[in-house]
């Protein structure tokens, strides 16, 4: 006898719950729930799930489990919670650049409304809220410190440009990366400019 195919409620509630493990705030994508049932089920669900109130959808096969603030309501998602989600669907690496890539850093205090993520993928424009998510197609070089910190460095010292990485810059690096991380920066040296050789040898060498 064959079984009885599972109802759709009974979809929409294993959703729930897988994202309720991941907790308020999670972005999602549908692939993230293939183990749940096939990819048209999925769909649907998040569908019903977006008009129930339950999720929200933020763009196209993007979605995420809100926070909730008790005046200001649904709160966005960070940038870069949206970026990995997408780029866990598509399987590519990211890497922060630009202003996003200082702002991270605490080198400005710029909040960029267009924030721009290196990728080794498709290049692509995602709007969330007022902030634009542009993930660009790079070369392997500018991908390959992807997921260290030698890479937000470099990209950070990129938008700032060689006059404006000053002492005092440099002193909030030392007291805010952990050394262990910060000697870990000679590894890359040569994916770096020639201008930025000096001050990656001073922050790797710093004790503080």
């Amino acid at each position: 006898m064959a079984g009885r195919q599972k109802s759709p409620e009974s979809l929409d509630a294993r959703i729930l719950a897988a994202l309720r493990r991941r907790g308020r705030g999670c972005v999602v994508v549908p692939s993230d729930f293939l183990d749940l049932g096939n990819r048209r089920a999925i769909d649907v669900a998040l569908h019903r799930l977006v008009r129930a109130g339950s999720i929200r959808r933020l763009a196209r096969g993007v979605y995420d489990y809100p926070k909730e603030h008790p005046q200001l309501g649904p709160l966005l998602p960070p940038p870069e919670a949206v970026a990995s989600a997408i780029a866990g669907r598509d399987r590519v690496r990211l890497q922060p650049a630009g202003a996003y890539a200082a702002n991270t850093l605490g080198l400005t205090e710029q909040v960029p409304a267009k924030v721009v993520f290196l990728t080794d993928g498709p290049s692509r424009t995602v709007i969330v809220g007022g902030t634009t998510i542009q993930l660009r197609r790079t070369t392997p070089r500018n991908m390959e410190p992807s997921g260290r910190l030698s890479g937000l460095l470099i990209q950070a010292f990129r938008e700032l440009g060689r006059d404006h990485v000053t002492p005092e810059r440099r002193a909030h690096l030392k007291r805010t990366l952990p050394a262990a991380e910060r000697r870990k920066l000679l590894d890359d040296l040569r994916l770096a400019p020639t201008w930025m050789h000096p001050i990656l040898r001073e922050l790797a060498a710093a004790r503080t």
